[in-house]
């Protein structure tokens, strides 16, 4: 079995696959900004030499709205030093499709992996429905609750956290295909599931976009249907986590 570091091991996404990993038999390091012995943060870098040294894969799951191609940077120059022989990264569809600032960096940091010399494997997957979860929490504080006037295509963080897993137990495999969530929705549609689920009764109400960012959601360029291979929907996990039907 191999050591796997894996950067931002006590997120959503990344305390997942290390539960994984460790589960089938590898060392497995957690790197985050906290966790000892390896508290590092990766857009400063200080300490990441030693916590990479020994490492054969790296599973990047940290990741930020800022600093997240220094933090790249970074750990692909260490990483490099240190002999690592596989740099698994987590991206999100539609990062080369919607102009979003935060898809941009995500787009670049992908480059900058595939340019780095080390073997490499890049999966991107759609919205986990943790994050779907925070907007309508957000939303139904109102007696209308507002959602852009989109679909989504929100996938179990669980079945990304196995995929990747299944990555960085095997040789580097380049851009491998997308994984999405089982069904494309209206954000209404979503809305209503959550008001179900939460015993809560509003108006759901879809608000057209404008702009390039929601001209290319609408467009749908940030969905995978033909890589709809999860299988949790949003009601499974609504369920788990409220107690619903």
């Amino acid at each position: 079995m191999s050591t796997i570091l894996v950067t931002g091991g006590t997120g959503t996404l990344g305390r997942h696959v290390t539960e994984l990993l460790r589960a089938d038999g590898h060392e497995v390091r957690v790197l985050s900004r906290r966790s000892r012995p390896y508290a590092v943060d990766l857009v400063e870098g200080t300490g990441l030499g030693a916590a990479l040294a020994g490492v054969d894969t790296v599973v990047h799951c940290a990741s930020a709205p800022r600093g997240d191609d220094r933090a790249a940077r970074n750990l692909v120059e260490q990483a490099r030093r240190a002999g690592v022989g596989h740099l698994v990264y987590i991206s999100i569809v539609g990062v080369d499709r919607v102009p979003l600032g935060y898809y941009r960096t995500k787009l670049a940091v992908e480059r900058l992996i595939e340019e780095s010399g080390l073997g490499w494997t890049v999966l991107r997957a759609t919205q986990f429905h943790e994050l779907v979860l925070a907007v309508l929490r957000r939303s139904a504080r109102l007696p209308v609750v507002l959602v852009p006037a989109v679909c989504d295509q929100p996938v179990e963080v669980r079945e990304v956290a196995a995929r990747l897993a299944e990555l960085a137990a095997g040789p580097p495999a380049g851009r491998v295909a997308d994984l999405g969530g089982p069904r494309v929705r209206t954000f209404q549609e979503l809305a209503r599931a959550y008001l179900r689920a939460t015993g809560k009764r509003r108006p759901v109400v879809g608000v057209p976009l404008f702009g390039s960012v929601y001209r290319a959601l609408r467009a749908g360029g940030h969905l995978t249907p033909r890589h709809a291979d999860g299988r949790g929907t949003f009601e499974d996990f609504l369920s788990e986590r409220f107690g619903a039907d």
